[in-house]
């Protein structure tokens, strides 16, 4: 595993006096990735490993000198939020702390495209729960407005962790996005298709690319949520398609009172982003941290020189690490 990545030592993000927990960065590449935005818990009820825990969480902004230590600074602030927000939740729903940041770059107008999950809980019944992809942009993370959600909830799941897609042949970008599928056993975590004309939204529901309870693949017979997508000049394995990461926990199991998720991993995926296809995902995971007891979750890649880069991934929803990954080890783990 060595030859394919190398963890790292330390945290390149640890908990202050003030969170214990912290996990998912997103970072702009326009600050040669020195400043960025991560979610931060600001409390926890029940267990990460049991269904119908509640993490409610802060975005604040971080900096760093380097991609090995950032620094948590102020709470993101964000015009319009209480707005778009009174508009959504009603009176049933609680809302809990925007989580999960994805930072997408529009080159053309110099503008940052901040995506988020926005939960509303329903406390007494979690099949009634709203999940959107939320959405605010601005010329930075200092000016940033949020505008109606690109895309909602709907009958079979909600919407978080974005993966960009490129721009298709049509002009179309057939992103990526973790949903859920309510089954006679379990609810799965799904990935399915988010149909973008534009990133500024609305977007639309396209199909369930990959649901874990449809494979046979133990590591991710649970839960999937799609990580981010290599560049061509990462990996290049051919017209209309990349490989990227994928997040993959294991079946879930029944107990006399909760269901408990099983181990969440990294592996890898080869998507075809011309028509919308998961065309393979690995037999086994690729990074599984030395540290984790029961999540490895990635969430930012960042590219350093020819054939390598610095994944960022969060361990047990509490700190964040960094591996460096290498191209020429990765592409030998993929079907010839």
């Amino acid at each position: 595993m060595e030859e394919m990545y190398i963890q790292h030592k330390g945290r390149i993000v640890n908990a202050d006096s003030q969170f214990t927990h912290v996990m998912a960065i997103a970072i702009d590449p326009r600050t040669q990735y020195r400043e960025g935005v991560i979610r931060c818990i600001t409390s926890r009820e029940g267990d990460v490993a049991v269904r119908g825990y509640i993490d409610r969480s802060e975005l604040h902004k971080i900096t760093g000198n380097s991609l090995e230590s950032f620094e948590i600074g102020e709470k993101l602030d964000i015009r319009n939020e209480s707005e778009i927000l009174n508009e959504l939740k009603g009176q049933e729903l609680d809302f809990i702390g925007l989580e999960d940041p994805d930072i997408w770059i529009d080159e053309q107008n110099n503008l940052l495209h901040l995506y988020f999950t926005l939960p509303l809980i329903n406390t007494s019944d979690h099949d009634r729960n709203k999940i959107h992809l939320g959405h605010a942009v601005g010329q930075n993370l200092s000016s940033l407005e949020m505008k109606t959600p690109v895309l909602f909830a709907d009958a079979i799941g909600g919407a978080k962790e974005l993966s960009v897609a490129p721009v298709n042949m049509r002009g179309v970008r057939l992103n990526l996005v973790e949903s859920s599928k309510k089954e006679i056993d379990f609810t799965y975590s799904v990935v399915r298709i988010a149909i973008a004309e534009g990133m500024d939204g609305p977007w639309k529901f396209g199909d369930i690319v990959f649901h874990p309870k449809e494979q046979a693949i133990p590591w991710i017979a649970g839960h999937a949520s799609p990580g981010p997508l290599f560049s061509q000049n990462f990996m290049d394995i051919g017209k209309g398609k990349r490989v990227g990461l994928i997040n993959g926990r294991e079946a879930n199991e029944k107990t006399e009172s909760d269901t408990k998720y099983g181990i969440f991993s990294v592996g890898l995926f080869i998507y075809d982003y011309e028509n919308g296809k998961i065309e393979w995902v690995s037999p086994e995971p690729f990074i599984r941290d030395s540290e984790a007891k029961t999540i490895t979750f990635a969430s930012q890649f960042v590219e350093t020189k020819l054939g390598e880069g610095i994944l960022f991934a969060h361990v047990d929803d509490s700190f964040v690490r960094a591996y460096t990954l290498n191209a020429d080890g990765i592409q030998r783990l993929l079907p010839s």
